[in-house]
């Protein structure tokens, strides 16, 4: 786990939020080498597949050339959505740091779940909460602003 991706996740974040997008941000990682980024662009593209960790895995496989990103990590502001989990297991992505768990806890269950080793694809390591304060900030910023228009 390096911090510095992380921190770099979070400029896509707050990238998201400026353009008044979900702030959520997503860089994966190989060899310690950025690979791929994205950030939530839902409303900009009018797709519910533009969330930050598809664009992020999208870059990362047209990078390597390959729909395999072994060895990869990834790093999020947010634990990612059953969508985006599954993902990143078909991916083969070994990591997620995520900074905030999903403080809905149905929806964690599900993501756990999708993460666990099943006979095609091996497990994916889920280590969340590394900066809950931070993205929970950014967070709550953007949904308080949205609900006082």
């Amino acid at each position: 786990m390096n911090r510095k991706f992380l921190d770099l996740a979070f400029k896509y974040a707050e990238k998201a939020y400026k353009n008044e997008e979900v702030p959520i941000g997503a860089v994966i990682v190989k060899d310690n080498e950025v690979i791929g980024y994205g950030y939530n662009q839902k409303e900009k593209k009018n797709s519910v597949l533009e969330h930050a960790e598809i664009i992020a895995i999208r870059m990362a496989s047209k990078k390597l050339n390959n729909w395999r990103l072994d060895d990869c990590d990834i790093y999020v502001t947010l634990d990612p959505c059953p969508m985006c989990a599954s993902a990143i297991k078909q991916s083969r992505i070994k990591n997620i740091y995520s900074a905030l768990s999903n403080l809905d806890k149905e929806n964690e269950k599900v993501v756990v779940d999708i993460l666990k080793r099943d006979k095609t694809n091996p497990s994916v390591n889920l280590i969340s909460n590394i900066e809950p304060n931070k993205s929970k900030k950014i967070l709550n910023s953007f949904f308080n602003i949205k609900r006082d228009k």
